[in-house]
C-alpha cells in the first residue's frame, strides 16, 4: 500500500493505492469508500482487490472535513452524539456534486500513472459509495467500463441527483448487489433502478443477497462471511470480463 495525496478543486485527497504482485501495467479500479470512512477493514478491500491483478485507487471521501480518527461502526450508528457528527461533519461535505468534482481528478490521476493500463477503468463503492459509483458511471462514461455497487443506498429516488436519471449515459457494465434488510434500497426502488437501467439498454444485474446492509465490512456488526464472499466473487467476475484481455 502507498499513500498519495490528490490534488482537486477543493484541496488535497489523502488517497491510497494498491498494486498487484509483479510488473504493470494493470487495469485501474477506483473504490468508493462508504460512510464509516477510512479504517483498516477498508483498507483491506483494496488490499484484497489489488491481489486479483488490479491496481487499486481508494480515496478518503471525506477530507474536506479534516484529518479524523478511525470511526467505529459498532456504534456509529447508533450513538446519537456520532451520528450527528457524522452527518454535519461528513455527510454533508460528500455530496454526489463534489465527489463527482473529485471523481475528474481521481481519473486524471489514473490516466497519468504509468502502472495503469491505458483504457476505460471499473470503479465499485459500498453503501454512500455505492451510489457514487453509480453516478460516476453516468458521469464519466467514456471512462469507465465496469461499475459495481454493494449494498448502495438511494439509488433510484426522487432526488434531482438520483443515480438511476442518468442511466441513459451509462456505457459501462453494471452490477447492482442490495440486501434483503435494507432500508435506503427498498424492492420498489430496486424496480425503478431495474426500469431505468433496462429502458436505457444498459447491460446490467441487479441481485439481492440474504444479508443486512453493510454485510462486506468485517468490522461492522452486520458483517456476512458468505455474502462477503459472493461479493468478491461477483466483483471479481465483473472486472475480468471487462477490464482483462
Amino acid at each position: 500500500m502507498q499513500k498519495v495525496d490528490i490534488k482537486t478543486k477543493d484541496g488535497t485527497c489523502p488517497s491510497y493505492v494498491f498494486l498487484p504482485p509483479g510488473s504493470g501495467p494493470w487495469p485501474a479500479v477506483l473504490v468508493f469508500m462508504d460512510g464509516v470512512g477510512i479504517r483498516p477493514a477498508m483498507l483491506d478491500v483494496g488490499a484484497q482487490l489489488a491481489t486479483h491483478g488490479y491496481f487499486v485507487l481508494l480515496p478518503d471521501l471525506f477530507y474536506r472535513s479534516g484529518p479524523y480518527e478511525p470511526m467505529d461502526p459498532h456504534t456509529l450508528f447508533t450513538d446519537p452524539d456520532k451520528r450527528k457528527v457524522l452527518m454535519e461533519k461528513f455527510f454533508a461535505h460528500a455530496t454526489p456534486a463534489n465527489i463527482m468534482s473529485d471523481t475528474r481528478a481521481f481519473l486524471d490521476y489514473l490516466a497519468t500513472e504509468p502502472n495503469v493500463k491505458p483504457g476505460p477503468i471499473g470503479t465499485t463503492g459500498y453503501c454512500m459509495g455505492g451510489l457514487m459509483s453509480l453516478t460516476a458511471a453516468g458521469t464519466y462514461p467514456g471512462r469507465i467500463a465496469a461499475t459495481a455497487s454493494y449494498h448502495g443506498g438511494r439509488l433510484a429516488t426522487d432526488a434531482p441527483d438520483s443515480p438511476h436519471l442518468l442511466a441513459p449515459k451509462i456505457k459501462s457494465r453494471v452490477y447492482v448487489a442490495g440486501a434483503i434488510e435494507d432500508a435506503s434500497f427498498p424492492d420498489e426502488m430496486k424496480t425503478r433502478l431495474e426500469d431505468a437501467l433496462t429502458g436505457a439498454g444498459v447491460d446490467h444485474t441487479i441481485e439481492t443477497y440474504p444479508a443486512k446492509h453493510g454485510w462486506v465490512f468485517r468490522d461492522t456488526p452486520v458483517y456476512d462471511a458468505a455474502a462477503a464472499e459472493r461479493h468478491w466473487q461477483s466483483l471479481v467476475a465483473l472486472f475480468d470480463a471487462t477490464l482483462k484481455g
